[in-house]
């Protein structure tokens, strides 16, 4: 064991005080369901911000919507929405029942993120959104927008000059660093992504093609994050996107709320205290599953359940919110390597904004191992036909655990509506990785299964 102390306390201490932790030290998958939950209407209002701030995105984005259809046309069927489509998996979910050997009520769909226009990953509601915003103030307050006019003039070498006035800086694993490049490249910013050692090669290149400036660190995600923030400090006219710290990519993950209660409502899914929602989230630093979360606490309140999922080698959101260190802890101070195929989620300190904002609101954290990412990646590929990077498929074993946890059903009043429930697994990226590391996931993945 370490002898290092961890907010005081040794780590025989904090194991003899939090079995868990022996747990996740030594890299098991560990269910954690929060006992600190509260409702909905009570923990509002403790929160600086609701509704009216969600809204208030969505706004932005719709009147963004005529530019996002005109520059990347695979948008224009949906009239400049980016938005993904909701699927039942139902095959999946006959594979999972196979496979723990048990019968698995209720109904087991897809958010397919994964399939999200432009950067492909749930990071293209909140990176492009905040790089919208942000070109909005810049061009507004320069006398050469007004919200009342159709964004199609920002496709101009007029609007492209002024934008490469400004540069945008940003930490990333690499989705993040997608969205952000490839939407502040397309308007004109200068863009530089600093990218951690686990961001894929295929990322790093896409970026280079757009002309966005890749900075590669032999670090994890924190390092990366570090020189982007001081890469902005250091000039007056760059904007940092800070991936653990900004309300505005919150704001545009939890657009995707409202959305996703319209994609319900068409599809005659009914979600109320009779018929519980339970949405799983793969969770990496927080800013994507917690701002989703939020939107959903918004648009159902109690009767959403949301779980965060994190990769056993990278349990950063569950450490923080356990110990309730929540940002003054890494999963390295437990001696924890970060090291993980789910290069999304190698995160080793989690958000701390993130943290407080949600710890009343979320149910729970679960952790994946790496080598059931790859499996559950495959049997998604066989039964579903739905081509997932391994972060992406962290949310597939919920239903598994939720079910299998009685005491957490008690606690809720849940037990008697499981029948009537809908599980979402929140498919957070995939449809961009190219077709041989793609084959390379499955290969992998299918020889486990």
């Amino acid at each position: 064991m370490q002898d290092n102390k961890i907010n005081g306390r040794s780590m025989d201490e904090w194991i003899a005080e939090h079995r868990i932790i022996a747990d996740l030290v030594a890299l098991k998958e560990v269910s954690w369901f929060n006992p600190g939950t509260k409702q909905f209407a009570e923990t509002i209002f403790n929160i600086p911000f609701g509704g009216a701030e969600v809204q208030d995105a969505a706004d932005r984005l719709e009147r963004f919507s005529p530019y996002i259809a005109k520059v990347f046309p695979e948008t224009a069927a949906a009239n400049g929405h980016i938005e993904s489509p909701v699927q039942e998996i139902t095959a999946m979910k006959g594979v999972l029942e196979e496979l723990f050997g048990q019968f698995l009520p209720g109904r087991l769909l897809a958010k397919c993120d994964s399939h999200l226009p432009i950067s492909g990953s749930i990071k293209a509601r909140g990176g492009i959104y905040e790089v919208l915003k942000h070109a909005e103030f810049l061009a507004v307050e320069a006398g050469l927008l007004a919200l009342d006019d159709n964004y199609v003039v920002l496709d101009s070498d007029e609007f492209r000059s002024f934008f490469g006035k400004y540069s945008i800086a940003v930490g990333s694993t690499g989705n993040l660093g997608l969205s952000i490049g490839i939407m502040g490249a397309q308007l004109g910013f200068k863009v530089s992504v600093h990218m951690s050692a686990d961001a894929r090669q295929w990322k790093k290149d896409m970026l280079r093609s757009k002309g966005v400036n890749v900075l590669e660190y032999e670090s994890d995600y924190s390092l990366a994050v570090a020189e982007g923030r001081k890469e902005a400090a250091s000039d007056s006219s760059c904007y940092f996107v800070d991936d653990e710290n900004s309300i505005n990519l919150f704001m545009g993950y939890a657009v995707a709320a409202e959305r996703l209660k319209e994609q319900f409502a068409e599809l005659g899914i009914v979600v109320d205290a009779d018929h519980p929602l339970f949405a799983y989230l793969p969770c990496g630093v927080g800013g994507g599953p917690g701002g989703v979360a939020f939107g959903l606490k918004l648009a159902f309140q109690d009767n959403v359940h949301c779980i965060f999922a994190e990769p056993t080698h990278s349990p950063a959101m569950l450490l923080g919110l356990y110990t309730g260190l929540h940002d003054g802890v890494s999963v390295q101070d437990f001696g924890i390597d970060n090291l993980t195929a789910a290069d999304g989620l190698a995160v080793g300190r989690p958000s701390g904004f993130v943290g407080r904002t949600m710890h009343e609101l979320l149910d729970g954290v679960y952790t994946v191992s790496d080598e059931n990412l790859y499996r559950y990646l495959a049997m998604m590929a066989d039964s579903e036909d739905l081509a997932l990077e391994p972060s992406a498929v962290a949310g597939v074993p919920g239903i598994v655990r939720v079910l299998g946890d009685k005491e957490y059903l008690a606690l809720h009043g849940l037990a008697g509506e499981m029948d009537r429930a809908t599980h979402l697994v929140w498919c957070t990226g995939g449809s961009m990785v190219p077709e041989e590391e793609m084959r390379g996931y499955y290969e992998r993945g299918r020889g486990m299964c």
